[in-house]
């Protein structure tokens, strides 16, 4: 992987707590909907992947991910819109460079909603 300095400083603001309204509850129809949203975002290796890099790291920007990853830069740009869509990740911008970082708050619900099967 290429280090770039400038590209170090680029992280996600911190997370926000979330409103009790925003939590999904872990049981019921809600819950399974909720579940197989982030489940299927989470149904592709790449993706996959992609969390455990970034889960390594405050942020990294997309061609960071494509050094890694055998994939062309619009895939890999594809599979963080996907995770970006469903909460799992977040990004922040700095003039055209984009860093990409774990939502931590959808990470820990998945891991709950999946503890309770």
């Amino acid at each position: 992987m290429k280090r770039i300095p400038e590209q170090e400083a680029l992280c996600c603001p911190p997370s926000e707590p979330q409103a009790d309204s925003q939590f999904v509850s872990l049981e019921g129809a809600g819950a399974d909907e909720e579940l197989a949203r982030l489940a299927k975002a989470l149904g592709h290796p790449a993706r996959v992947r992609i969390i455990r890099m970034l889960s390594l790291k405050e942020a990294r920007v997309c061609s960071q991910i494509v050094d890694e990853l055998p994939l062309a830069q619009s895939t890999v740009s594809e599979h963080l819109r996907i995770l970006k869509e469903v909460g799992l990740v977040r990004s922040s911008q700095d003039g055209t460079r984009i860093g990409y970082c774990i939502n931590y708050n959808t990470l820990r619900k998945l891991k709950a909603l999946v503890a309770i099967l």
